[in-house]
C-alpha cells in the first residue's frame, strides 16, 4: 500500500467519498457529510438512486470485463469508502487471480484501506493515496502492481466531475488512456443534468459552491468526450440503469448519470 504519513481527516467540510457512503447506507461519515447529503437530497431526491445505480453499474461492468472479456487487472480511481461489491470483490469472484489497484485522496479512505485490501490469496489488491489530478503519480504507483504490457480495466466513476476545468479533466483521462496497453478498457460515468433541467442544476451547483464541495455536472456531449479514443461496447453511452440491466419486472428508467465502457484498440 502506498500512503506515506496519513493526513488528518477534515470533518469541518463535507467530502464526496463520505457523502456517497451516507447515501449508500454506510457508516463512515460525519455530521457535516450527512447535513450536506440531506440538503442535496432535498434538491435532488433521486441522488440516492443515482448512488445505488452507480454501484450496480460498477458490478455489471466489472463482471463483464473479468468474465466475458478476460481482464485480470483493474485500476480503480476515485475508489470511495468500502461498501458491498467493491471492484476487487466483483472481479475476484469471477477470477480469483485478478489484481486491483485502488486510488483515492480522502484520508478516511486511507484509514479504511485495509478493508479494501482483503482479497483472494491468488489475487492482489493494493491502495494508492493520490488525487486524480496526479495521473503521473497514479501510473507510477500502479506499475508496482499491474503489468502495463497486458490489458487493464480503468475504472473512473463520478470522479471527473470534481475537476472544474473541463480541458484539465480531458487531459487527465487522455494521459491515463495513453498509458494503457492495447485491449484495455475504460469504465466511466459522470453526472449530467439532461433529465433534471438547467434550473434545478443551477440550484445544485450553487449548493456545491457554497459548501466548498465542488462537483460539476456535464452535458451528454461533454461526457461522451471522456471516452474519445475508446471503442464503445454495446449499448454505448447510456444512463447507468440502462447499461446491460439485470432482468427485472420493472423496466429501467433513465437518470442523470451517463456511463459507458470502451475498449482501447
Amino acid at each position: 500500500m502506498t500512503d506515506g504519513s496519513a493526513p488528518a481527516v477534515d470533518i469541518t467540510v463535507p467530502h464526496s467519498a463520505r457523502v456517497w457512503n451516507y447515501w449508500l447506507g454506510g457508516k463512515d461519515h460525519y455530521p457535516v457529510d450527512r447535513e450536506f447529503g440531506d440538503r442535496l437530497y432535498a434538491l435532488l431526491p433521486e441522488i440516492v438512486q443515482i448512488a445505488r445505480q452507480a454501484r450496480a453499474f460498477l458490478g455489471r461492468a466489472v463482471t463483464h470485463l473479468a468474465g466475458e472479456v478476460g481482464i485480470r487487472q483493474f485500476l480503480d480511481i476515485g475508489t470511495g469508502l468500502p461498501t458491498a461489491d467493491n471492484t476487487h470483490e466483483v472481479a475476484q469472484r469471477v477470477a480469483p487471480d485478478s489484481r486491483i489497484v485502488y486510488v483515492d485522496h480522502d484520508p478516511l479512505v486511507l484509514v479504511h484501506a485495509r478493508a479494501l485490501l482483503v482479497g483472494t490469496p491468488e489475487g492482489t489488491t493494493t491502495y494508492v493515496h493520490a488525487d486524480v489530478r496526479e495521473p503521473r503519480k497514479i501510473l507510477e504507483a500502479a506499475r508496482e502492481t499491474l503489468d502495463f504490457t497486458r490489458p487493464i480495466g480503468l475504472i473512473m466513476l463520478g470522479i471527473m466531475g470534481n475537476v472544474a476545468d473541463l480541458d484539465e479533466a480531458y487531459a487527465i483521462v487522455r494521459e491515463l488512456r495513453d498509458a494503457l496497453p492495447s485491449g484495455s478498457y475504460l469504465v466511466f460515468k459522470d453526472g449530467t443534468y439532461a433529465v433534471m433541467g438547467e434550473d434545478r442544476a443551477d440550484s445544485i451547483h450553487d449548493l456545491h459552491e457554497n459548501e466548498n464541495f465542488p462537483y460539476h455536472m456535464r452535458t451528454p456531449e461533454q461526457v461522451a468526450r471522456f471516452l474519445d479514443g475508446f471503442d464503445l461496447v454495446e449499448p454505448g453511452l447510456v444512463s447507468t440503469p440502462l447499461w446491460r440491466p439485470a432482468p427485472s419486472a420493472e423496466p429501467p428508467v433513465a437518470i442523470d448519470d451517463l456511463c459507458g465502457v470502451g475498449r482501447k484498440a
